[in-house]
């Protein structure tokens, strides 16, 4: 082969692989862009269930939809998180008038005497598409405390 004709060749291979790089980064840039990452912060008493999540998938005709996934991607330090399956009831959420549908309920537990604030981070990923980095902060304290609104 010439040198006159191995260099379109070249020029032509570089030109794929800088597309393919492009079209990477693309990608990439539209997977981080589906990413939303929510902070709350809940309270509760120590060594007892804390809710600190409730996920549910409604549709457009008031109907369950496939539950989203749940993933805990940083663990709380001073206690545990367990997901349970469970029923929601609701009157007058989004278009529907009643409902009652599955879903699933995370809950944080502390160790039995911490005191304090502990963290956790969970990732939400809905069947459409749509994934949610929930960092979560517990305010963790005695049984007399008077507790605000769990979620």
């Amino acid at each position: 082969m010439s040198p006159q004709n191995f260099e379109p060749r070249r020029s032509r291979c570089i030109g794929r692989v800088a597309m393919g790089l492009v079209a990477l980064l693309v990608s990439a840039t539209l997977a981080a862009a589906q990413t939303k990452t929510v902070e709350r912060t809940v309270r509760g008493p120590t060594a007892k269930d804390i809710r600190v999540g409730v996920y549910l998938n409604v549709q457009a005709d008031c109907t369950t939809g496939v539950l989203p996934s749940i993933r805990l991607v940083a663990s709380p330090a001073n206690g545990t998180v367990n997901v349970k399956r469970g029923k929601v009831t609701a009157t007058h959420y989004k278009q529907c008038m009643a409902l009652e549908v599955p879903s699933f309920i995370a809950f944080y537990r502390s160790k039995a005497n911490f005191v304090g604030t502990d963290t956790l981070t969970l990732e939400v990923k809905y069947p459409q598409g749509r994934t949610e980095l929930q960092r979560i902060t517990v305010k963790v304290g005695d049984a007399s405390a008077p507790w605000g609104r769990n979620i």
